[in-house]
This record gives structure tokens, sequence and C-alpha cells, in this order.
């Protein structure tokens, strides 16, 4: 049974989303502060953490980037404001997914267990040969990335993104097609989650190697 962290202010929202986790088979700890939930991170070591933005003493953006500090856990963040502002900021700090309230949480459920699948270990691939593109190498058996001969240290969502570039060089893959593969949308989703986690991976394996294609998507340069 995967366990949750649940960080959330609104004791009605909080025990809501408690009970319907439960129901889908989720075993959930909740905090209702971030300090306490930091707190509960480390002493729980959960599989998946949802924190509200707005949260008293250490709010959910500050908590998702001191967990990604210490570990690659997924976190999804959860907001009553869909300003781009909050979650392009909450993304960037570590968050790989975002939920406006209100939500369904049938719909928070799906999204989490999308998070736990990309998560998990990749499939092993006996014939597969690291891949090399000008200074950036990657080995798609064992994930190690490696930049001018330099280990790179990726996150979940970072490295399933290269995988589907390093797929397809050369390709232009577009926004909603990554949300399905990555992010394992069956529904529309929200395309700045694509757009600030490929930034982020620009960041670390050159800002020339993911080529913008404008009104289409992106492509990595072969």
């Amino acid at each position: 049974m995967h366990e949750v962290l649940l960080v959330e202010d609104d004791e009605m929202i909080r025990e809501a989303t408690r009970l319907t986790l439960e129901s889908s088979g989720y075993a959930v700890r909740t905090a209702a502060d971030g300090t306490t939930g930091l707190a509960l991170f480390r002493e729980q070591a959960p599989d998946v953490a949802v924190l509200d933005i707005m949260l008293p003493g250490l709010n959910g953006v500050s908590l998702a980037g001191r967990i990604r500090e210490e570990s690659g856990v997924p976190v999804l963040l959860i907001s009553a404001r869909n300003d781009p502002v909050d979650v392009v900021m909450g993304l960037e700090a570590g968050a790989d997914d975002y939920v406006t309230k209100p939500f369904d949480g049938m719909v928070l459920a799906a999204r989490i267990r999308a998070l736990l699948r990309r998560a998990a270990p990749a499939e092993h691939r006996p014939d597969s040969t690291p891949l090399t593109f000008g200074d950036l190498a990657f080995d798609p058996e064992t994930l190690d990335v490696c930049r001018e001969g330099k280990p790179l240290a990726l996150t979940t969502t970072e490295l399933k993104l290269l995988q589907e570039f390093t797929a397809s060089p050369g390709t232009v893959l577009t926004r909603d097609l990554l949300l399905e593969r990555v992010w394992d949308y069956a529904w529309s989703g929200d395309t700045r989650v694509v757009d600030v986690h490929i930034r982020r991976l620009r960041c670390k394996i050159g800002r020339e190697r993911i080529e913008t294609v404008r009104g289409f998507g992106y492509k990595l340069r072969p």
C-alpha cells in the first residue's frame, strides 16, 4: 500500500481528501501546517506528497523545495488559485504536478497514481546502448545522464522527458503528447507544467539541446 503525505490547513478539505484517498487504497498521513508536514515527511518517508500552497508556517512552495532537496519523492501541489505565477513558482521549486481547487477527489487519486507510475523503476532493456547527443550522454538502461563526462542529477519527471526526446531525436513532440506520455494524462491538462519542466531540463543538459518549435512543441537536436 502506497503512503501519501497530505498537508492541508483546511480541516474540511483535509478530511474529505483523506477519506477519498483511503477509499482509493492509499494509506494517508495528514498535517495542517508546513512545519509539521516536513517533520512527518522526514519521519515517515511517504511515497508521494500532496501539499496545499497556502499553508501556515512553511508554505507549500517552500515545503516542496525542502522535500526536493532531500528526496526524489513525487510532489503534487493543490491550490485554490490558478495564478500562473503561483503555478510556475511551485513547479520551479521542484513539484511534479499541481491541481486547482475545487477538485474531484477521484481525479486527485488518479493523478497520484500517474505520479507513482512515473516514479516506478524503468523496465530492464538488455539491448539498450548508451546514446550521445553532442556533449550529452544518456544510458536508457541505467538512466545515467552525463554532460561533458560529468554525471547529472535529474528528477523523475526530467528523466521521463529525456527518455521521450532521446527515443525520437529530431522529432517534434507536442505538449499534449508529452502530457499524455510523461504525466500520464488521459484528459486535457495545463501545458504550463510541460514548459516549466522543459526549462528545468534545459538548465541541466544545455539550453540549446532542446529546441522550441513555435506553435507545435519541442524537439531534441541530434
